[in-house]
């Protein structure tokens, strides 16, 4: 048997969840389920959100936002959180809501 031959290499590529989030049912979904992560903090809902909005198109939403696309970029990014009303401003352009509900306090 001869050692030297080798497997042809596996090619990968990165997952984007943008390009699996088709309707705005999914989306909705997807950032329902980033809110409910125990662990969420504001750089990771605006992370949650700066994929929606490139699923929908960046360039769309930050018109919609009346935001500059590079801005949102910067602040959907997820290296930091952005302010509270750009938050409000893209989940408009989105179409999407918060809503609050009543949890349990943790006995």
């Amino acid at each position: 048997m001869n050692k030297n031959i080798t497997k042809p290499k596996t090619k990968t590529t990165r997952y984007d969840v943008s390009e699996h989030l088709r309707t705005p049912e999914e989306m909705a979904a997807y950032l329902e389920a980033c809110l409910e992560d125990p662990d969420a903090d504001a750089a990771f809902i605006a992370k949650a959100l700066g994929d929606i909005a490139r699923a929908r198109g960046m360039t769309q939403v930050a018109r919609d936002a009346g935001l500059s696309r590079e801005s949102l970029y910067k602040s959907l990014s997820g290296e930091k959180g952005p302010e509270f009303e750009t938050i409000l401003k893209v989940l408009r352009a989105l179409g999407l809501r918060l809503h609050a509900e009543t949890v349990r306090p943790n006995s």
